[in-house]
């Protein structure tokens, strides 16, 4: 058994396919987190600067925005720099430090948007109370959506950063906890017990909240008015988009990791890898920004305005 000291870095397999495009490659990263940022950072000002936004439901989007953010740094700085460079190879302690901000933002987007739709059945179903109970439980849920998952993950780092590494090749752009797991050259049983029971507990909860909130919200949808139903449809409806653009994430991530996708292209093993990381953050605030029909107002006229004052220098 190689001793843990051995391993220092270790290899970014996937990498090696970028080798004759890799100037094409770097501009498609970049411009995907340039606009990453720029797109949530827009996000947030307009909910920051109209004042009629100022309510939960666009509190818990501007969260969903910071995240998003987050989750982008997490990977593509990371992306950009090993794409030039020659070795493509990442240190024990920066792929530790990758594998914490990934699964967490991981974590914290699907609780953002389990709040968010117990957001939308106190909206739905108790609409009279919504601003009372909403402004009440605000400040303990945003506290609960990023303490919870920055503070719980911690336990399963800890157990996965102790185990002995004697492999040294991820075969893929970026670090997980279970490739990590993969590379140790012990018995990893405990660690997989551990890491089975974090899921339950990153994913159960959650997954009770949604699907809590939309049994009553289509409860309520089968004994009202047409126009009540189209009203409560097109309030979920952003929403609802956002949980399947994650599904799909999650759903080709598991589907990458788990099953043999050598028949595979590069390019689909790029698009399955880089999806859970790449889309949410890139599409949420588009899938708001044209939903919702304020937010899409206000974003006209910021860029309407920013128009009329280039014209005019």
């Amino acid at each position: 058994m190689k001793n843990l000291t051995t391993v220092t870095s270790f290899y970014l397999s996937e990498f090696s396919g970028m080798e004759d495009l890799k100037s094409l490659y770097f501009c498609v990263f970049f411009f995907i987190y340039m606009s990453i940022i720029a797109e949530n950072v827009v996000l947030i000002r307009v909910i920051y600067r109209e004042k009629s936004l100022h309510e939960p439901m666009y509190g818990l989007l501007c969260n969903l925005a910071l995240n998003s953010m987050y989750g982008g740094t997490a990977l593509l700085p990371g992306v950009l720099v090993s794409v030039l460079s020659h070795s493509h190879e990442i240190s024990v302690s920066f792929c530790q430090a990758q594998v914490y901000a990934i699964h967490t933002y991981a974590i914290i987007e699907f609780t953002i948007l389990a709040v968010m739709s117990y957001d939308r059945y106190v909206a739905i179903c108790h609409p009279l109370s919504y601003h009372t109970i909403m402004t009440e439980k605000f400040v303990k849920l945003v506290v609960f959506m990023w303490f919870y998952p920055l503070l719980a993950f911690v336990i399963v780092l800890i157990v996965t950063v102790q185990l002995p590494y004697c492999r040294r090749t991820i075969e893929k752009v970026y670090c997980l906890n279970y490739l990590l797991v993969r590379l140790a050259c012990t018995d990893t049983s405990i660690v997989n017990v551990v890491g089975l029971v974090s899921v339950g507990l990153y994913t159960v909860p959650q997954l009770i909240m949604i699907f809590y909130s939309y049994a009553h919200i289509l409860k309520i949808c089968m004994t009202t008015f047409r126009e009540s139903k189209f009203k409560a449809l097109r309030t979920c409806t952003p929403h609802l988009l956002s949980i399947v653009n994650y599904s799909f994430g999650c759903f080709f991530e598991i589907a990458r990791g788990r099953f043999d996708s050598s028949h595979m292209s590069y390019q689909t093993k790029m698009f399955m890898s880089l999806y859970f990381l790449i889309f949410p953050p890139l599409l949420n605030p588009i899938i708001y920004g044209l939903s919702i029909q304020i937010i899409r107002l206000r974003l006209l006229r910021l860029f309407s305005r920013k128009s009329r004052q280039v014209q005019i220098k």
